[in-house]
This record gives structure tokens, sequence and C-alpha cells, in this order.
């Protein structure tokens, strides 16, 4: 059986698609494209044209068809591409529909074993560990990260080869009616329910609805494998199906006699079929046992002796979930993603690292790709191919097989045999404004090179969750209006979570606009890559002349800065026209021109030539509290009657902007033209309902550096303002005043989490760092310490310190290194 090989006619078919095509339909198809940026290689490549509430794929079709790609799946042929020539366009009534029929086609035609994997939580690190455990004898093809979605699945089953052996596929559901949908694509024989938790509980009525609305995904698997002790209540059981369960449930197929967590480490002895087993899993936490247990179940389903699989749980890895991005030396950016090497996951990152624009140099940094299955002159023809379509500019191979397949690398390159031979011999200095991608098989121990390359080694960090930013934005985009566009606020070094990585990301996503607070915000953002349209808040005297070099659009609001602008643009020689944005108050009193100035404003921008005016905006004194409502509809009212004057006087339209994070979900009548997206974006609601909304998207965190035991009548701290009252046990903790810590936060006030129990702050809160009670807490020194994150919010410290959570975040020192990271 060959790999893939449909062509048009035959997924025309497949689809039952109406084919508008200027070709023969023999074009054969080998790759399959959801999102128009991650386009690599346009030969074989079918685009779905998908279509969400947030976004429609049609919209990029006329630019993917620029870049040479001539094969999509619409349900509409866009307006200006039906006089294309030399394409194919298969129309069908449901675009996400035929991604999914045609990955269910393709799946019929393999016969090897296929685990579907779902549950609540774990699913990901199941599928990792089961990868692992396999792959000393299978060749296993996966789900490439957590690809387990309406979209994710399809893609995965499209990477099935004729040499995989076995199969092993997540499948993740947020409502009713989608699991059978995935049922159909993965068509799993063994199937694996890790557990049922609160996770998207909002979307059923029940945890039983929600069970079985799960179950959907094993109506036709030979084995299913589950937890006995979580008495699960089967709605209804397949007499064709083999019930595996393991636990210490006495009906357990594999009973677990003895469990002992010591050290980091859980013993664990069990009984099958009568035959006893012991073995030493690496983890001490209960969710890593229980992910591995379902492991160990699958294999003993899959025919594997007892004893080989205790010997392999032995040696399970800890697997990362994400890619981080962060500050290497000599001014680069590393993205660490070295703990696996699969093709797949390779895509994947060179995608991420593709997407950042800090810098125009690309260099990754790839070991030998192990346990591919794959024919390894064309793995390493495609892994090029891929480089070359990425416009990596330098490749550095690690590994003997990597280094034989030098010659198919066209850009700079360099290659070493391992590891140690990179460390030795490698000239670090010679990386200099570069984003560099870590990808390498954990034999190759590329921890290492990640930590030559740290930029600095503060055990303070503030980890800022990329994906859940991306969640925030789309939430509040799934509030406007049709046609509102949306301007992020992205000042104050991104309300402390990074400008240019901030940036470079809203830049992905296609927000409409940035705006920072002050013009070299917005020439950092330029040098780092960013290019769509940024206003700056406050335009100062001395920075106008840079504004107009690096095209970014000043708030105007009062005649004198309006005459500087003015000023500048006479004495140069600008060829195109600069944009502008008004300001109007209407009723805060902080910048903006008064109705009363509106005529001569207007006067004064019609003679002035070379300017544009992009928007005319205001902000809102209290837009996100109900109780000054009567306020906020005056203000309204003003903002309508003064920007109409100014809409009326030019003939080009005008965007009109009014509403902050707040007012976009609390006053969607006044979104006019524009929003502008500030602490919503980083995960901080209005109000209750809001908040539970939004995913946090910043984790403030540290770890023990010491810990004392200190008997009763001993002080704690500068000017002995802690006395202990009993003999306790202390923590110092490197994070202080210095490092955005509050002083107020000290003597008991505030708290921080250790080991998932809450620890206060005692003492005073010094410059580096501070002291804390572990009094009745396990802890070790070097174990984390969450300042304010998902499980501590931020809002908390807001409210300790009387102050609000725009302070807390934008207080944050630059000392502390910011972590970036992606799943």
């Amino acid at each position: 059986m060959q790999n893939h090989r449909y062509n048009i006619a035959n997924i025309a078919v497949v689809l039952k698609a109406e084919l508008h095509s200027s070709n023969d339909g023999t074009a054969v198809i080998t790759s399959l494209l959801t999102d128009s940026r991650s386009l690599a290689m346009v030969d074989g490549c079918l685009f779905f044209a998908l279509v969400t509430a947030r976004n429609d794929g049609h919209k990029y079709i006329a630019s993917l068809y620029e870049k040479g790609l001539r094969h999509f799946v619409v349900n509409h042929i866009p307006e200006e591409m039906k006089n294309a020539r030399n394409v194919d366009f298969l129309l069908v009534p449901d675009t996400l529909l035929a991604l999914q029929q045609l990955a269910a086609n393709y799946r019929l035609r393999f016969t090897i074993p296929v685990v579907g994997i779902t549950g609540s939580n774990g699913k990901t690190i199941v599928k990792e560990w089961l990868s692992y455990l396999l792959s000393d004898t299978k060749k296993v093809v996966k789900s490439p990260k957590s690809y387990n979605s309406q979209i994710g699945v399809p893609l995965s089953v499209w990477q099935m080869r004729s040499e995989d052996e076995i199969a092993i596929f997540e499948a993740g559901i947020s409502q009713p009616e989608e699991m059978m949908r995935i049922q159909k694509i993965i068509q799993p024989t063994i199937g694996i329910l890790t557990n049922i938790g609160a996770a998207h509980d909002e979307y059923f009525d029940s945890r039983e609805q929600k069970l079985e609305e799960k179950l959907k995904l094993f109506s036709e698997v030979e084995t299913l494998i589950y937890f006995a002790d979580q008495k699960l209540s089967f709605p209804r059981k397949n007499k064709d199906t083999t019930y595996f369960s393991w636990g210490q449930s006495p009906i357990s197929d594999l009973k677990i006699t003895f469990l002992k967590t010591v050290v980091g480490k859980t013993t664990v002895n069990a009984q099958y079929q009568g035959t006893p087993i012991q073995f030493t899993l690496p983890f001490p936490d209960k969710a890593s046992f229980e992910n591995a247990m379902h492991c160990f179940a699958c294999m003993l389903a899959l025919g594997y002796p007892p004893a080989y699989i205790a010997d392999r749980m032995c040696t399970l890895p800890a697997i990362e979930m994400r890619m981080d991005l962060k500050g290497a030396i000599n001014n680069c950016a590393v993205i660490n993603d070295s703990y696996s090497s699969d093709y797949n996951g390779l895509q994947i990152a060179v995608d991420f690292l593709a997407q950042q624009q800090q810098y125009a140099k690309k260099t990754v940094i790839l070991s030998d790709i192990l346990e591919s299955g794959r024919n390894l002159n064309d793995l390493y023809e495609d892994v090029a191919r891929l480089l070359q379509s990425k416009n990596i500019s330098r490749v550095i191979g690690i590994g003997p097989e990597i280094s034989r397949q030098a010659e198919k690398f066209s850009m700079e390159k360099l290659f070493y045999p391992d590891t140690a031979a990179f460390l030795r011999d490698f000239p670090f200095s010679s990386l200099h404004n570069e984003t560099i991608l870590l990808k390498g098989a954990r034999v190759f121990a590329f921890e290492q090179i990640d930590e030559a390359l740290q930029q600095q080694a503060h055990e303070t960090v503030m980890e800022i969750n990329l994906n859940a930013l991306a969640y925030n934005l789309n939430c509040y985009r799934s509030k406007l209006l049709p046609g509102v566009k949306l301007m992020a606020m992205v000042k104050a070094f991104s309300y402390g979570s990074g400008s240019c990585e901030i940036a470079n990301l809203l830049q992905f996503h296609r927000v409409d606009y940035l705006s920072v607070a002050y013009a070299d915000e917005g020439v950092e953002l330029r040098k780092s890559g960013i290019t769509m349209p940024i206003m700056v808040m406050n335009p100062e005297e001395q920075s106008l002349a840079q504004m107009l070099e690096y095209n970014l659009e000043p708030e105007i609001y009062s005649f004198r800065v309006l005459a500087l602008l003015k000023e500048k643009l006479a004495a140069g020689n600008r060829q195109s026209a600069v944009a502008i944005h008004i300001k109007l108050d209407t009723g805060m009193h902080r910048l903006g021109f008064e109705e009363k100035e509106i005529p001569a404003l207007i006067q004064e921008l019609k003679m002035i030539s070379g300017l544009h005016i992009a928007s005319v905006f205001s902000h809102l004194a209290t837009g996100d509290e109900a109780r000054f409502d009567e306020y906020t509809n005056q203000q309204i009212a003003a903002f309508k009657k003064m920007s109409q004057q100014l809409q009326d006087a030019f003939s080009y339209p005008i965007t009109r902007h009014l509403l902050n994070s707040a007012g976009i979900s609390r006053l969607p009548d006044a979104q006019f033209d524009m929003v502008r997206l500030g602490i919503g974006l980083y995960g901080i609601g209005v109000d209750e309902v809001e908040q539970k909304q939004l995913e946090n998207v910043s984790t403030l965190k540290t770890i023990i550096s010491q810990i004392r035991h200190i008997p009763a009548g001993d002080a704690v701290g500068y000017a002995r303002a802690f006395i202990a009252p009993a003999a306790m046990t202390i923590g110092v903790i490197p994070i202080g005043y210095a490092d955005g810590l509050h002083r107020l936060f000290g003597n008991g006030r505030g708290r921080v989490l250790v080991n998932g129990q809450y620890a206060p702050v005692i003492g005073n809160v010094c410059m580096d760092m501070c002291m804390i009670d572990l009094s009745g807490i396990e802890a070790r020194e070097n174990d984390e310490v969450i300042i304010f994150g998902e499980k501590l919010p931020i809002t908390e410290i807001a409210n300790v310190l009387e102050t609000i959570p725009y302070e807390v975040l934008t207080s944050v020192g630059r000392r502390v290194k910011r972590v970036y990271f992606q799943e």
C-alpha cells in the first residue's frame, strides 16, 4: 500500500464534492492544511477553508494562491478567485466535515491496532508514555502534541503510513455530539478512558452525560481499558468489547496490592492473572501513577509480558507538554522543544520558530530523528525541504545519522557527532541576534545546550502562557459585532508580559492594531519585525522624528502636539501620508480635544497636507462599573456627536473606537468600528462571570532557597518585624521588592503557594528575598513557590495591596526572567 496517493479527482468522489478545475484532476495530494499561516510546501498541499465563529478560511485563499497553492476545499468560491487559472476548487457544504470525511476514508486503508485515548485529564501523557513503551518493539504513529480536537484528530490520522505497526491518537471534546464524528475518524480498536473530571462540565447536563459522550469513542473497540476505582457507571456495555480494568478494587483485572511513595518515587505491587508484579515509577504524584497504570494495562492487553512492562515502567521519562521561548546569550532567543524528535513534532516546532519575528536569522539545532520507521534518505529530504520552505538560516545537526545526510541541507550548516562534541567545539560567540530552536531526542541531552545558551539564571521567573493569551484574544473576538476591528494594548512591556513576544503573537493572530504608550516601545517592536499598524498614545516632541522614521502613528490630543507634528512634516520630505489618531475628551478629563475645539481642529487639520486621520477615539472613565452607567452613557453620546463632526468634515472613512476590555463585555452597543483590548487579554476579567471565561496567562514563581528551623522568640527579617510565637519552620525565597513584590505584602498580609498549601509571608519583604512560614507544610529546598498564577489569582495580591491587577502585573521587574511557552 502506498501512502496517501489521493488525487484531486479521488478526493472529489470521497467528499461528494463539486469539482471546479481548469486541470485534469490528477494532482496528487500528500499534505492537508487548515491554517494558512502554517504553509510549508505548496506541492501536493490541499487547503481546507474552515469557517468558525471567529474566522473564515476563505479570506486567505487569494494570498495562498499568490504563494503557489493550487488546491482548495471550499463552501463557496471567493469572488476574487473566480477567474483564477490552474486551480482546483472542491465545493462542499461543510469544509470541516469534508476534512473529517477524507481522514476517515484514509483510516480505512489500515488494519493495524489503533489506540484511542479520551478522558478529562492525562490524554497526552498517556499517549506519549505508551508510545515510549512501545517504541522499542513497534513503529508507532501518534497524535502530535495535543492534537485531539475536531480539526486536530483528522490531521493526526492523515500521518499514518504503510510502515506503521500501531497508532495512538487522543480525542478531546468540549460539547455534546462531538465524539461520534471523532470516532468515525480514529476508529480505535483499543480504548483508554483516563478519567472523568470537571473539565468542560459547563457544557454538559451532568458528569453522566459527559461520560456517555466520551464512551462513544469506544463504540466499536475490541478492548476498553479503564480505572476501576473511579466507580464509573457504564450506561450500556458492548457485548463485543472486552472491558479491562485496573485499580485496588477486587474486581480489577490488574489489581494494585501495595502502593508507597518515597523520595520522589512510587513503588507499586500488583497482580495480574495470578502473577505478582513489582516496579518503581520515577514519579511521586497520583496523576503520574494513574497515567502510568493506563499504559501498563494497555501493554498487557497488547500481549506484552508483565516482567517486560515492569522493567520499562522504571524508565518512564518526564514529558514536557510545551515549547519554551526565552532570552539567550548574545541578544538571542531560544525555543526549547528538546523532548522529542519525531518529524511531525518538528513541523510544529519549526512553525512556531517561523512565527517569531524578533530576529531575521533563525537557527535550528537538531538531533538525529530516532525510531521514525521511515527510509532515512526520504526522512531527511523532507526535513531539509521543511527547513528550506520556512527560510531557516542555519541548521546545526547533532548525531551520526543527520551528519551523514549533510548534503541534503542547502542552507548554512554545521554537524557534530554528539552533544559533547558540540558543547566542546561550537563557537558560542558566533551566535548573535537570532532565534534558536532546540529540537532533539531525549538521549542527546539537549538540556545541556539549553543551559549553555541561558541568558540569566535568576531562580524567579514569570511564565507567560501563549496558548492562554491566544484563547483570551479569541474569547473577546467572539463578543465583537461583525466588522468590528480590534486594537491590542501592548504598552508598559505588555502589562509586564514582554512587548516583542506578545506583539509577535498578536501579529500572527492578525490583530488589526497595536497600541503603545511611548515611541521607544513602538521602535522596539519595529526592530523586532512587527509590521502591523502601531498607535503611540503619548507622542513626545523629541520622539516625533523617530515615529515618522519607523512608521508609527501618533495620538493627537492637543493643538500643541498637532503643531509639533506639522513642523516635523514641513522639515522633512515624506512621500506618504502620516496616519494620526485624534483623541477626544468626552468626560474623563485626562487628554483630548473638547467639544468646543472641534471646529478649529477640523480647520487646522485641513490646512496640513500629508496627514491621514486613521481614527478618532476617547476613553470611558467608568466603563467597568454599572453604578456609573448614566455617566458612561453621557460619554458615549458625547463621543457620537463629536466624532460625527470629524467624520462629516472629511471625505474618507475614519475609524471610531471607545471601549476597553471591560466595555467590550458590558457595552456591546458602543463597539463602533474598533475596540481596544488591554487587561482582558492578559486574563483579568471585569467581574467573576467574565473571569471564569478567561484563562490565566502569567505565573510568577520562584523556589525555596533555604529552609531554617527557629525557636520561639527568635526574630525574622529586618527591624525584627516578626517574632516567632513558637518553634517553627521558615523558608527563604529569592524574590523581593526589587522584583516587584511590594513591601506591603510582608508581615502576614500576603501568602504564597508551596506544594498546594498556603504559606504566609512573614517579616518585612527585603530587596531581593523574603521569608515564608512553612510550619505544617511538607517542603524541601528548591521546591517551587507560586507568587501568583492560576491557583493563586493575581486579584488576591491586588486586594492585599489595596490596588488593581494592572499595577501588580506592571510592577514585576525586568530582571525577572520571562519564559514564554506554547503547548
